[in-house]
């Protein structure tokens, strides 16, 4: 896709340099995709902070390692609380005496909006892209969102609504997901490319992180292995996130599981998705990607109880997967906690192996739709706007 030509595609100014701070894969992916937008705009930009390996392939200099602020859930930030401000008070320094044109925090809201807050503080034009589930929980943190940025760019329909009615400024961009996946995945396709057969298959995903994954791979598998002792030609696929994922995933099946027959993948997780029957699968984006792939899947997901404890009783939810929350209804189970046992996945699991699941086709489109809006171009012109404003 082609960005429309503007008065900042001829662009007389310095050089522009923007600041970016990812804290996650997804982050890494989004970060890649304003990057490239932004390029169209300005093709000798400079991009500097804390990036992923697709945004340092477009050349983005990277002054942490991407995975310094892969943590979640209140103990395990406590854990680094140390690290993190100090990798936080070494980025405004940076950033205070090497001044960009607009600084960019990409998710990670918990790290990036208080960095957010001293650079717009003193006089840096800030962007928060991927707005915090600040309409899930604790809404008064949008005030805090207001003071720190110039500008929230969302990725879901509803989240402007409530940013509006707070008249924070905000801009709907779309989902860069929704633009990159076909609306027909091609499951056979799929397979080949992955030197799959022709029979049931089940992905087992239990996260990219490291917490989430120690906490819900062995139940995932105690149950794959019932599966498997009940349909012996049930094949399961593992697409992990990187190596480092892969070997954890690997040692807690030598664990639990030795026996059981399993491909673990690492870097292809839309293709194994593509080419699987049915998803076991931990909350989270990937769960927006196995939708507009319009696979049928059972989410589940456990917190540090420390943090579950902590913080249940502020979230006012129906659903807390984005396929359900964008639906408005319950299209897919949804297990949380103590909720995650192989009592309750077993059936959950068999019943979108075995049976028909064309009635969620719609409703997986209707939401591929709604998203589908160029978002890395939306973001990026969002992004050139405000660095244009008040010149």
């Amino acid at each position: 896709m082609v960005l429309a030509q503007s008065k900042v595609d001829v662009d007389t100014n310095p050089t522009p340099v923007f600041g970016i701070v990812v804290g996650e894969h997804s982050g890494d992916t989004l970060g890649a995709g304003l990057m490239t937008a932004l390029k169209r705009h300005y093709p000798d930009a400079k991009f500097v902070g804390i990036g992923g390996p697709k945004m340092q392939g477009l050349g983005f200099e990277s002054l942490f390692d991407m995975e310094e602020l892969s943590v979640m859930g209140i103990f395990e930030v406590l854990g680094r609380l140390k690290r993190l401000f100090k990798v936080r008070d070494e980025l405004v320094h940076y950033f205070t005496k090497h001044r960009p044109d607009v600084f960019i925090g990409i998710d990670a809201p918990d790290f990036n909006l208080r960095l957010e807050l001293p650079l717009k503080q003193a006089g840096i034009k800030t962007v928060h892209y991927v707005s915090p589930s600040v309409w899930a929980w604790r809404h008064k943190r949008i005030f805090k969102i207001a003071e720190a940025t110039d500008m929230v760019l969302s990725l879901l329909p509803f989240e402007k609504a409530f940013y509006d009615k707070y008249n924070v400024p905000c801009t709907f961009v779309g989902h860069p997901l929704a633009d990159d996946i076909p609306l027909l995945s091609d499951k056979q396709q799929a397979r080949d490319e992955l030197a799959l057969p022709d029979a049931k298959i089940l992905a087992i995903m239990p996260g990219s992180r490291g917490g989430e994954l120690a906490r819900l791979t062995p139940i995932f598998l105690e149950t794959a292995k019932l599966l498997h002792q009940q349909d012996a030609k049930l094949i399961f696929v593992a697409p992990m996130i990187s190596e480092k994922r892969a070997k954890q995933f690997s040692d807690i099946c030598k664990k639990v599981a030795p026996l059981l027959p399993i491909k673990v993948i690492v870097g292809d997780t839309q293709t194994v998705m593509a080419a699987s029957d049915c998803l076991l699968t931990a909350s989270g984006t990937v769960t927006l990607e196995a939708a507009l792939i319009k696979r049928p899947m059972v989410i589940c997901y456990k917190f540090n109880a420390f943090t579950y404890h902590m913080f249940k009783g502020f979230v006012n939810l129906k659903w807390f997967s984005l396929p359900n929350l964008l639906a408005n209804k319950s299209l897919l189970p949804e297990l949380l906690q103590s909720q995650v046992s192989v009592a309750n996945l077993l059936p959950l699991l068999k019943e979108r192996l075995y049976e028909s699941q064309e009635d969620l086709t719609q409703a997986y489109t209707d939401i591929h739709q709604s998203l589908r809006c160029d978002a890395s171009k939306q973001a990026a012109q969002a992004v050139v706007d405000l660095r244009e404003s008040e010149k």
